[in-house]
């Protein structure tokens, strides 16, 4: 029972804290325009938010094509060996025949 008790205090107390800090930072955040270079900060906060959800939506789109690539792989390991090498083909740069020089005159 006394335990409890002390968990309770102590879940009180952490409550009591983390509530002061929000408490502190709403007020900051209130405050933040009248300090000098206070609305440069709050600009800069609201892009880094923009940037951030920006690169959350690209991540996510990492997402889908890491599963694709998987889905491709799986398929890729059920298909039996054919014993044909994996050799690029040559470009048609390749099949060219390279220019004379032509002698100076």
């Amino acid at each position: 029972m006394a335990k409890t008790q002390q968990q309770d205090t102590a879940g009180t107390q952490q409550k009591d804290i983390l509530s002061r800090v929000q408490d502190l930072g709403a007020e900051m955040l209130n405050r933040l325009p009248d300090v000098p270079g206070g609305a440069k900060v709050a600009e800069m906060l609201n892009e880094s938010k923009s940037r951030l959800d920006e690169m959350q939506r690209k991540l996510l789109g990492l997402d889908a094509l890491e599963q694709r690539v998987a889905k491709l792989e799986r398929e890729l390991a059920k298909r039996p060996a054919t014993g044909k090498s994996m050799t690029p083909r040559k470009g048609t740069e390749s099949a060219r025949p390279a220019p004379e020089a032509e002698p100076p005159a």
